[in-house]
Parts: C-alpha cells; structure tokens; sequence
C-alpha cells in the first residue's frame, strides 16, 4: 500500500538489519520522519482517523504515553479504479484531513503505520491488474505520508480471491524489496485452529512467492472465542501452522507471529476485557512474538451506561473502563511504561444533538446522517429501507449516542 523509493542500497539495509537498527525511508514533501523502533509500530493500534467519531490522537499519546497509530483503511474507489483512497471515498491524493493527524502525532513524536483492506469494502488487489500495478498504488500512500510502516489487513471478503491475494501478496514483496527498511505486517482471521482454510491459502502463497513480512497475525475474535484462554489456544496452534508452512522452529515462529484483538465487546457479543488484554500480553511476550495490536482506539473508552454491554459500537467497548486502557497495553508491548495517572472520570462519548430521523422510505446517499434509537448514523453508501445497526461491514456508521 504505501511505497517509497529509498536512498539506501541493499547493502546497507543489511548492514543496518544485521546492527538490529530500523533502516530509515527517504523523506518526502508530506514531513516524513525518521522511523521509530520496530516495536512501536508493532504495538500501534488501530485508528480510524475519519469515522467512527475520531478521538484526539495527541490526547491519547498524553495520556497513555502511546507513539505509533494504525491508521484504517485504504482501499479502491468506490467507483472503481486502482488509485488509493480513505474508506473508498476520500483520494489519498488531494487528502489534507488524513495529513493532518498525521502531522499531529509526530510533532508529539509519534509516527503512523497505514492499514490496507480490512473487513469489506473494494480492495486495491481486486481491481488492479497484477502485482506491481497494486504495488504502485500503495506506493502513493508510502510517499505521501512518508511511511515507515504497513499493515495489510487481508480478510473477507478480498482473501477468499486468489487472485487479489496473489496481487496483494506480490504488492507486499514489491514494497518490501523497493523500500529497505519497511516494517510489514500481514493480518487475517484467526481460528480456534489457528486460522481458517483462506487464511491457509495466503500463508501459502506467501511461501511460494519467497514473501516474509515482518509478522503474520491473526485475529481471534468474532469466531466463538471466549475470554484470553481461547485466544492464547488459536495462537498456539497458529504458530504450529506458521511452523508447518515455512520450515521454522517455534522460537522463529513466534518472532513472524502477531496478535490482532478486539477491546471490549465484539461484533458477534463476546467479551475481552482489560483482564483478557493483560493475559495475551503476558502470552505475546513470554513467547516473544512480533505484534501486539487491537480494534481499536475509536473504541477505547466507555459507553454510556444505557449502552453498556448491550451492543457493539465503533465508538465505544460496551465494558467498563477509562479512557484508553486499552492503548496502555500496546504502551507495555512497546516496551514503555504508560503514566501512573490517568483522568478517572466515565467519559461519555462525544454526541449531542440527534440528526433528522431516519425514515424507512427515504433514499440515503454516502455522508447522510440520520437518528435511530437515540444515536447519530452516518451512510457509508447508497441505501433505502436499511435500518441502521451497529456493523463494521454495514451500510451505517454508528456515530455515537445523542
């Protein structure tokens, strides 16, 4: 997704690899910056920065002492074609809102990784015509923000296309050799097995086209799991499978092995809480394992007490919590110490006054924003007789209670 031609040759991104050093990516017009440690894009969480009513991220890094952001997602036009955009709305090209946050993040320090695909949506590997063309694409992304760090985020429904995971696959390798240095992590769906029989298939495409990234992570939720224990199981045995495919031994596994979680309450209504998180931190690090992130900052504060465990909501966890406990755990895989205090009062999420009430025969078109059962929606497409329900993959984006 994001590519930037780099000044290094390949003899020195060794030489920098062999020191344990992050290589740096040539700068850019957009304020590139030198990189951060390995470790704190493997520890970013994920931000949407245009939906899901966006938090402050310079509040969080205040807060919680948190350095790298995942930002979500970059994906095709909505109405075809194979140039990168936010949400398939937004070009990365003429994008200022997007450089914005960026700009705010690394004048605190910071820097950010940039997310590609996620769960629906059209995906670049999809519609571009082979590898190096969706290599070009994500190569916009890298140079207009001046990235250090990926993250494709392979799921459904893109993974179960052969051919788009071939392209995303080849894109990856494409971005990874252009630009020494490149932190990539590969993220799909996890299993009580570890991963399903797509996942499988991407892992094994992998292999055949001599593609390592940095780690290969899964998500264990929304799959049946229930609490910390049955997310340590998938990664266990994911890391079997990561031994099976490509010849490693454990200790070698585990250091490509990643974990992608929820906070909170998941879409199909388990339960992770801060509990859970510190459970599969002490896993990820006793078995020192490369990533630790989650789904995600947006959501990393309480809801309002009608709210609470009641459904899933991109703006908030449904479990009780401060303001971003969530963050502190990637603070502690980073290596960090987050602050000792931390405000204590409830948040309640942002979100006053209600918009127009959504009526069933109204015609909706992306960016309309409408009222149902006491929260704010927003269209993310064309819809008629949709009622709006809290859903990463559905038409309405819950913007918060009102």
């Amino acid at each position: 997704m994001r590519r930037l031609r780099a000044c290094l040759g390949a003899a020195a991104a060794v030489g920098l690899a062999a020191a344990g050093t992050t290589a740096l990516v040539a700068g850019s017009a957009s304020g590139a910056t030198s990189a951060l440690a390995n470790r704190w894009y493997a520890a970013a969480p994920y931000l949407m920065p245009l939906d899901n009513d966006p938090p402050d991220p310079a509040a969080i890094m205040d807060a919680t002492g948190l350095k790298a952001f995942q930002l979500a997602f970059v994906l095709a036009p909505n109405g075809g074609g194979c140039s990168p955009t936010w949400g398939g709305t937004a070009a990365v090209s003429s994008d200022t809102a997007v450089q914005s946050v960026v700009n705010t993040i690394r004048a605190k320090g910071g820097d950010v990784s940039v997310s590609i695909g996620g769960y629906g949506g059209t995906k670049l590997g999809q519609v571009c015509s082979d590898a190096a063309a969706t290599a070009a694409a994500y190569q916009q992304v890298i140079t207009k923000y001046g990235l250090h760090a990926i993250d494709f985020d392979l799921e459904e429904p893109e993974y179960e296309n052969t051919a788009a995971i071939k392209n995303e696959i080849g894109a990856a390798k494409i971005l990874q050799q252009n630009n020494p240095g490149l932190y990539v992590s590969v993220t799909t769906a996890g299993t009580a097995d570890g991963t399903g029989w797509f996942g499988k298939q991407m892992l094994l495409e992998a292999k055949s086209q001599g593609f390592t990234p940095n780690n290969f992570s899964i998500m264990p939720f929304d799959g049946g799991f229930n609490g910390a224990a049955s997310q340590t199981g998938a990664l266990t045995n994911f890391n079997q499978i990561l031994q099976s495919t490509f010849g490693w031994d454990q200790a070698t596994a585990y250091a490509h092995e990643g974990f992608s979680g929820m906070n909170g309450r998941s879409d199909t209504g388990e339960f992770f809480t801060q509990t859970d998180f510190q459970t599969v931190l002490d896993y990820a690090t006793s078995h020192n394992m490369d990533r630790f992130t989650f789904w995600s900052l947006n959501r990393d504060r309480q809801c309002t007490p009608a709210d609470n465990g009641g459904r899933t909501s991109g703006t908030c966890s449904s479990v009780a919590q401060n303001s971003w406990d969530f963050a502190k755990y990637s603070v502690k895989f980073a290596g960090a110490t987050p602050p000792s205090s931390t405000p204590t009062p409830t948040p309640t999420p942002p979100g006053t006054g209600c918009k127009p009430a959504w009526s069933s025969t109204a015609v909706y078109t992306a960016g309309n924003e409408v009222s149902y059962n006491n929260h704010n929606w927003k269209a993310k497409w064309w819809t008629q007789n949709e009622t709006p329900v809290a859903s990463d993959w559905g038409v309405w984006q819950d913007e918060g209670a009102c």
